[in-house]
């Protein structure tokens, strides 16, 4: 059943992603380059942890790499967890308008786990959705890759039963499929896809990756770091600097960005309560040296 299902959907995939694949090519960091983070829950708790980030900034000495997270919990490619107190959409243009404002040179793009929830049925929604995000937000002098969203893991989901087993086997199918499709989606573009799959099913058993079956924890984040350094190609480069003071600096740096870009009275600042507050306003932009002074911190210790 399953087979004819998926024979099905690749089928409906071949209108919505071209049926030739290209090799994709090795994504680039050149000098005072710019990343973007676009995606869900595993996009953004990165900046809590800053791993990912970390391990690219090691290797890339002197290059004054910069990093910004724009993930947000439970997302999709429709932005239905942005629009706040506005509909979905609205969210989704200030998605666009604020990276079209920072003016990425690469962008991590993390979608795919939520959306699987919809199965086979929605997935050529999905597609469609996704090209659309990606064509948004990018241009041809923009870097694009593509994180599959990663499987549930039953040895830490925090329920044990037969019922939660059989609900693990059907969302991990359905999340396989959705990593199948944005895989073909990102090789049909010659974009570089990243897969921690790997890495998480060859970890010790001795550790413990995930916080409750799904989201990584510190350990997680840190041990898949390695996808993203091979996936630029820089593996064979040895990383510089203290870890655990960059570690810091970055999530300081992030923390301040998190607050630029989504200040928690926000309502009161842009939206239907500015009259109150709006006033006030002008000092989000205040977060901008801020950022840019723990950033020079950062590039001293690597340079």
């Amino acid at each position: 059943m399953l087979m004819n299902r998926l024979s099905v959907c690749l089928f409906t995939l071949g209108f919505i992603v071209p049926l030739s694949v290209v090799s994709a090519d090795e994504p680039t960091l050149e000098k005072g380059d710019l990343v973007v983070w676009i995606g869900n829950t595993l996009i953004e708790r990165e900046q809590e942890y800053g791993d990912w980030e970390l391990e690219l900034t090691r290797r890339l000495p002197g290059q004054d790499i910069r990093f910004r997270n724009l993930g947000w919990s439970g997302d999709t490619v429709w932005a239905e967890s942005r629009g706040i107190f506005d509909p979905p959409k609205v969210g989704y243009q200030r998605l666009v308008e604020l990276v079209k404002e920072l003016k990425p040179d690469v962008i991590v793009f993390g979608y795919g786990g939520v959306e699987s929830e919809g199965g086979i049925d929605a997935l050529p929604a999905f597609i469609e959705q996704y090209e659309k995000l990606v064509s948004d937000v990018s241009n041809p002098e923009i870097e694009c890759l593509h994180l599959l969203p990663i499987p549930l893991e039953e040895s830490s989901f925090p329920v044990q039963t037969s019922e939660s087993k059989s609900f693990i086997q059907q969302a991990n199918q359905n999340i396989q499929l959705y990593a199948d499709a944005i895989q073909k989606f990102g090789e049909s573009r010659g974009e570089a896809v990243i897969d921690l799959t790997d890495a998480l099913n060859h970890r010790p058993e001795n550790q413990q990756w995930r916080d409750n079956g799904l989201h990584l924890n510190a350990t997680g984040y840190r041990e898949t770091a390695s996808a993203f350094v091979d996936a630029f190609g820089l593996e064979e480069q040895d990383p510089v600097g203290d870890t655990d003071e960059l570690r810091a600096l970055i999530r300081r740096k992030n923390e301040l960005f998190f607050h630029r870009w989504r200040p928690q009275n926000i309502t009161y600042l842009t939206g239907f309560r500015k009259h109150e507050q709006g006033q006030n306003a002008v000092e989000i932009a205040q977060f901008d040296p801020l950022i840019v002074e723990v950033e020079t911190q950062i590039f001293a210790i690597i340079d």
